[in-house]
C-alpha cells in the first residue's frame, strides 16, 4: 500500500526517511510531503500554543498530503493529524490515516476539545508513547480506546563521542516539557552538587537559580548529548498533572541509548520506559527528600551507575531503536491497510 508521510520535522531543506526503511517486507511504499519551513525548536518557542502562521503551514502540508496520496497518510505530531482530519471532512473524502507521535501536551476543554473531536473522529489509528495517554485521549475525544496504540518513542543509535567527566563531575538535566525544576533546584542546592540544566528560557522563567547550577541556553542537540555523556547522572524531574500528557520520553530514551544512569520522577512520562532499580531510578514526584536520596546513592556508587547504564542501553536497543519500532509501525500499517481493503 502507498503511504504519504506528513512529518512536522521534515521540510524542504531537510529530507529524512524517518522510520520507513525499518518497516519489514515490501507491502508498503512511502513518499514524503515536506513542511514549507523548518519547525521551530521547542526550547525556543515563547508559547506552548501553536500560532496562526504555523497552522497555515500545517494546513498547506496537509492539503499536499491529501493530493499526493495514492493510499493512506501518516502524520507525525498532532497538528498534521488535526488538519488532515479537518480537510478530509471538508472535502468529503475518506482516506486511511495513522497519527504517529500523537502527544497534544494538554487536554483543554471547551472549543479546543470540540474542534479536536470534530477533526480527529475519523483517524484510523493514533500512536501514543505512554500507556496512560490511551485512556486520557479516549476520555477527552470520545474516540474508542482501541484506536489508540502505545508504541515506545524511538531513537536511532547515538554515537558515543565523550566520556564521563571524572575530574569535575556534575549532574545534567535536559529538556523543558512538564519539568519540575523547583524540586530539582531545591535538591541539588541542598546537596551542593554542580548541576547543568539545559532548557529553554521560558521553562526556567521565574525560578531562582542556585549558585551551583548553570543554565546554558540555545545549545544544539549535539551539545546536549555531549553534556549527557559527560555527566555523572542524568535527571528528568517531571510534574504529575492529570490535565497534561506525558513529557520527558525523548530525554529518557536518548539517555538510555547512550547508556547513562538516569533518575526520573515516577510519572507516566517515565514509568513506561524505566524499570526502577534495573534500568534507572524512579522517585516520587515533588519529593525533595526522595530525589536527594536517589542522587546521593548514585553519585557515590560508581558500580550502581555502571550497572544501570549498561542495562538501560541494552533495554533501549531492544525496545526503543528504529529497528524495533519499525516492526511495530509495519504491524499497524498492515492492520489499517487490511481494514481499508488495500493491498
Amino acid at each position: 500500500m502507498h503511504w504519504t508521510v506528513a512529518a512536522s520535522f521534515i521540510n524542504k531543506s531537510k529530507t529524512e526517511t524517518w522510520l520507513t526503511p525499518y518497516v519489514p517486507g515490501t507491502r508498503h511504499q512511502f513518499d514524503f510531503v515536506p513542511r514549507a519551513e523548518p519547525l521551530q525548536k521547542w526550547h525556543d518557542r515563547k508559547s506552548a500554543m501553536t500560532g496562526l502562521k504555523d497552522w497555515h503551514l500545517y494546513w498547506q502540508q496537509g492539503m499536499e498530503a491529501i493530493k499526493a496520496t495514492q493510499g493512506g497518510i501518516i502524520t507525525v505530531f498532532p497538528q498534521p493529524a488535526v488538519v488532515v482530519g479537518m480537510q478530509q471532512r471538508l472535502l468529503g473524502k475518506r482516506i486511511p490515516v495513522i497519527a504517529w507521535l500523537f502527544n497534544v501536551g494538554s487536554c483543554y476543554p471547551g472549543i479546543r476539545q470540540w474542534l479536536s473531536k470534530v477533526s480527529l473522529e475519523q483517524i484510523d489509528c493514533f500512536v501514543v508513547h505512554t500507556r496512560q495517554e490511551r485512556e486520557m485521549y479516549n476520555q477527552w475525544l470520545g474516540i474508542p480506546i482501541e484506536r489508540f496504540e502505545f508504541v515506545p518513542y524511538q531513537s536511532p543509535e547515538i554515537p558515543i563521542t565523550d566520556q564521563e567527566n571524572t575530574t569535575d563531575p556534575f549532574i545534567v538535566s535536559l529538556g523543558s516539557a512538564h519539568r519540575d525544576f523547583s524540586t530539582l533546584f531545591q535538591a541539588v542546592e541542598k546537596l551542593n552538587i554542580p548541576t547543568v540544566v539545559a532548557s529553554g528560557k521560558t521553562a526556567l522563567q521565574g525560578y531562582s537559580i542556585p549558585q551551583n547550577v548553570t543554565t546554558p541556553f540555545g545549545i544544539q542537540t549535539q551539545e546536549c548529548r555531549r553534556l549527557a555523556q559527560q555527566a555523572r547522572i542524568s535527571i528528568v524531574p517531571l510534574l504529575p498533572n492529570p490535565l497534561t500528557t506525558a513529557g520527558g520520553q525523548i530525554t529518557i530514551v536518548e539517555a538510555m541509548r547512550m547508556g547513562r544512569a538516569i533518575i526520573a520522577s515516577r510519572c507516566h512520562g517515565a514509568q513506561d520506559y524505566i524499570e526502577h532499580g534495573k534500568t534507572g531510578l524512579l522517585v516520587e514526584p515533588r519529593s525533595v527528600d526522595d530525589l536527594m536520596q536517589a542522587i546521593e546513592m548514585l553519585w557515590n556508587d560508581s558500580a550502581l551507575r555502571d550497572r544501570l547504564g549498561v542495562a538501560a542501553k541494552s533495554y533501549a536497543t531492544d525496545n526503543f531503536s528504529d529497528e524495533a519500532v519499525g516492526i511495530s509501525l509495519g504491524k499497524i500499517l498492515d492492520r489499517v491497510a487490511d481494514k481499508a481493503g488495500m493491498s
